[in-house]
């Protein structure tokens, strides 16, 4: 791997699909943390609501696309068109601290065997309905309770060598909405033996405000059934940040309640194992809401069980479901996981 000069140049690639006003406060961020020598690069995809027209305020280099190809692509125009050695990946609703590009280019070039890192959610939401904390607070305390030797990416804000996102042919432009893009890059890196960190000292502000259909629908349609067919086709499951065995159990056990809960007003008896799953799944996520009480005090933890709960039944039936379509299209067509993801996203 060829080796760093003392002061690596960063591009910093963000796509922008109708971000609004907010849009300005990224810009804005970003610019505080670049150094002289670094760029900016906007990816208008197919962008309506001109938000992309801050950019130009930033001096920043836009390019537009006519119309929307999500970001996988975007974010591949935008690699193709950057000169830096290292690649610096933002979504467009998040701010990031001033010191942020200064560690990564630090954490690089004090480890040349590093191809990729990424960070995660701070604990303070720019957003404070209880939506838009519990999303952004449950993603912190994933990625800060993971295993900092990851098997993943994740482009909220990741950055990776240009060479290494060169080898690998950068994301899979089959991903036409936002999706698992990030994640199915980091599968490829792990599986070419490329190293990825998780920096957990990364934090940045998520800007984003979360409503009852646009989280059911992110995490339900363009999480949960697309990771599923990435995880049937590579026939791998780490035990590391959503996947950890914990997780897995949670999935189990909120399945079992479903079932047995409504038997329990034809047959009472079901109420003894009806319980013995609620204390199960209070036993395995018990440290996810004593962090909620830490950060936002005993009724915010108490009113984020269900839709923790929620979570966990909605991912098992989109594994379910991915892992059904998969097989179904495997046997129809011979193709994998792309006509999958085509279907579904």
């Amino acid at each position: 791997m060829t080796q760093f000069m003392q002061d690596p140049r960063i591009s910093i690639i963000i796509p922008v699909h109708n971000a609004g006003e907010k849009f300005s406060l990224c810009l804005l961020s970003v610019a505080e943390a670049m150094s002289p020598a670094d760029e900016i690069i906007v990816v208008a995809d197919g962008d309506t609501d001109g938000s992309w027209r801050f950019a130009e305020e930033f001096g920043a280099r836009v390019l537009c696309l006519p119309k929307s190809v999500g970001p996988a692509k975007a974010r591949n125009v935008g690699a193709e068109e950057s000169s830096g050695e290292i690649l610096v990946f933002i979504d467009a609703d998040i701010t990031i601290p001033s010191d942020t590009l200064t560690g990564v280019r630090t954490t690089f070039l004090a480890n040349p065997e590093l191809s990729a890192l990424f960070g995660s959610y701070d604990e303070e939401p720019f957003d404070h309905r209880f939506l838009s904390q519990y999303r952004n607070l449950f993603h912190h305390y994933v990625h800060q309770t993971a295993n900092e030797n990851a098997s993943t990416f994740w482009t909220g804000c990741g950055a990776i060598r240009r060479e290494v996102f060169k080898a690998l042919a950068g994301f899979d432009e089959s991903y036409c909405r936002p999706s698992i893009e990030d994640i199915e890059l980091g599968y490829r890196l792990k599986k070419a033996g490329y190293g990825i960190r998780l920096v957990k000292a990364l934090k940045v502000k998520h800007l984003k405000r979360w409503g009852v259909v646009s989280l059911l629908q992110t995490d339900f349609l363009c999480r949960a059934i697309p990771w599923a067919l990435l995880i049937v086709r590579e026939g791998r499951m780490f035990n590391d940040l959503n996947l950890k065995l914990a997780n897995r159990f949670s999935v189990v056990c909120v399945c079992l309640l479903v079932i047995t809960a409504p038997l329990t007003l034809f047959v009472p008896l079901f109420c003894f194992p009806a319980v013995l799953l609620m204390i199960a799944l209070l036993t395995l996520n018990w440290d996810l809401y004593r962090f909620f009480n830490d950060k936002r005090g005993l009724l915010f933890a108490i009113k984020v069980i269900p839709w923790n709960w929620l979570y966990f039944l909605y991912s098992g039936l989109g594994f379910l479901l991915g892992f059904v379509k998969y097989r179904i299209n495997r046997t129809r067509t011979g193709v994998g996981l792309f006509c999958c993801r085509r279907m579904w996203i």
